[in-house]
């Protein structure tokens, strides 16, 4: 009977549309004994939320904890890759990018209305009184190594879960409950090996050299956390390593092997998003109207957003994070990157909005639109 609890639990899930589900008791894990010493060498940056003592052990996370639920929904769209050699190369419309998970839908709304479906399907095969969370990036809870114990994947050398069907282009949602749920994994089972093996192709692509080793990130020097997490300018050092990238980066999974092969989802939540542009910054006649998307956005359209378009365009969207000054401080850095020079096309449309945001109040905005400038001049 607890056997076929847990495996009830896991069809419910998997009748929700999560492509896997595991269950692990909760406890301590060698993984997470060690973030003490990653936070003490500053590797969390700005993000203080990681310093949570509760983080460190799960059974801290709220009263009367047994097990985790942990549920994996694969987000695959099918499009090219960060890195694919096809991707245009227009001048005449330098593109920014935005990682794939935040193409569309924010993900957080995605799961936790599949996670709380799950919850209130419980009480259909448990009598008994019992509590239950759910988590989507939002509590005091490592997602990645609960899944690692449930038998969901390995901890790769980028630091991310892979899954030797899936890759890695997933997300994580984890229920927390009093409820005594007999593990995925049985007690002489270990969780999946790790097959990263000699490879190091995510360490090596990575443009800014976050990785301090196989295993360990430095998230200071992360793209991702550049463009999302960190409030104040981005260090000159890493500027031009930024490349094109306006919200999040792909490369250590696009370079990924075990994405090779990973199943495509169509679903229409994570989509990229597609909007009907009007002329940017009214209706001046440099600035030609037309359709942008969250695939490869136009740099002069992330530009040209006011801080009223922004929260419109974004709403629902996980690009939010980043408010609106962020996004514009990125655009210029990916916009100084663009290999813009004088004739091109492009080149007077974008100057216009670059030395507009220069003589912004907000010195960040400002210090970023200065550093384009002086690359495509």
């Amino acid at each position: 009977m607890p056997h076929a609890n847990t495996l009830w639990v896991v069809d419910q899930a998997k009748s929700l549309g999560f492509d896997l589900c595991g269950v692990v008791r909760v406890e301590e894990f060698p993984e997470l004994q060690r973030t003490p010493e990653w936070l003490a060498r500053g590797y969390a940056g700005e993000m203080k939320y990681l310093a949570d003592p509760r983080r460190s052990d799960p059974r801290t996370a709220m009263p009367g904890i047994r097990s985790a639920i942990v549920c994996l929904l694969n987000y695959s769209t099918a499009r090219p890759l960060s890195n694919d050699p096809s991707l245009p190369a227009d001048s005449s419309r330098p593109s920014g990018w935005i990682s794939r998970y935040a193409w569309g839908d924010d993900y957080h709304d995605v799961l936790r209305k599949r996670l709380d479906a799950l919850v209130e399907t419980l009480p259909e095969r448990f009598a008994e009184p019992f509590e239950a969370r759910a988590y989507v990036d939002t509590g005091p809870v490592q997602e990645r190594v609960l899944a690692k114990y449930a038998g969901l994947g390995w901890l790769g050398k980028n630091t991310l879960l892979l899954n030797q069907m899936l890759g890695s282009f997933f997300f994580l949602g984890v229920i927390l409950t009093t409820l005594d749920l007999e593990p995925s994994l049985e007690a002489n089972e270990l969780p999946p090996p790790d097959l990263c093996g000699s490879c190091r192709r995510c360490l090596d692509a990575c443009p800014t050299q976050a990785f301090v080793e196989p295993y360990v990130m430095d998230a200071r020097k992360c793209i991702s956390y550049l463009t999302i997490e960190l409030r104040g300018s981005i260090p000159e050092e890493f500027r031009e390593p930024m490349g094109n990238h306006v919200f999040g980066c792909d490369i250590c999974q696009d370079v990924c092997p075990w994405n090779r092969r990973a199943p495509i989802v169509a679903m229409p939540q994570f989509e990229p998003r597609v909007f009907q542009s009007s002329e940017e910054n009214g209706s001046e006649e440099n600035f030609p109207a037309g359709v942008d998307s969250l695939y490869l956005p136009r740099i002069e359209w992330l530009l040209g957003l006011s801080e009223a378009e922004f929260r419109q365009l974004f709403r629902g969207s996980p690009v939010k994070r980043t408010k609106w000054r962020g996004l514009l401080r990125n655009a210029c850095i990916a916009a100084g990157n663009a290999g813009i020079r004088p004739g091109m096309a492009s080149h007077a449309r974008i100057g216009i909005l670059l030395e507009r945001l220069a003589a912004s109040e907000d010195q960040v905005v400002a210090g970023s639109a200065r550093w384009a400038l002086s690359r495509i001049q």
